[in-house]
């Protein structure tokens, strides 16, 4: 684990999107905390989802993820310009 300075790094798109969805349906408690996160099946990346979103409340948690995901995203036309740096 690369630890907090890490941020979100580690966690799937997909489980972020998960924590999205259920954020939007109203489905999760917050804080967030471990029981939380094991509650809805996200256990496995409770660590580093915690060691970013720990503390918020529900829009801050949104917000977050919203950023990440969409950083994420390959239409975003940084990510492009970076891989091709990379290349």
């Amino acid at each position: 684990m690369l630890g907090a300075a890490a941020g979100l790094t580690p966690v799937r798109t997909d489980d972020l999107k998960k924590l999205l969805r259920l954020v939007h349906r109203g489905e999760m408690n917050f804080p967030l905390n471990p029981t939380e996160l094991a509650r809805v099946g996200l256990q496995h990346c409770s660590p580093e989802m915690l060691s970013t979103l720990r503390e918020l409340d529900q829009r801050a948690v949104t917000a977050v993820i919203v950023a990440v995901i969409s950083e994420r995203l390959p239409s975003n036309k940084q990510n492009v310009l970076r891989r091709e740096l990379r290349s």
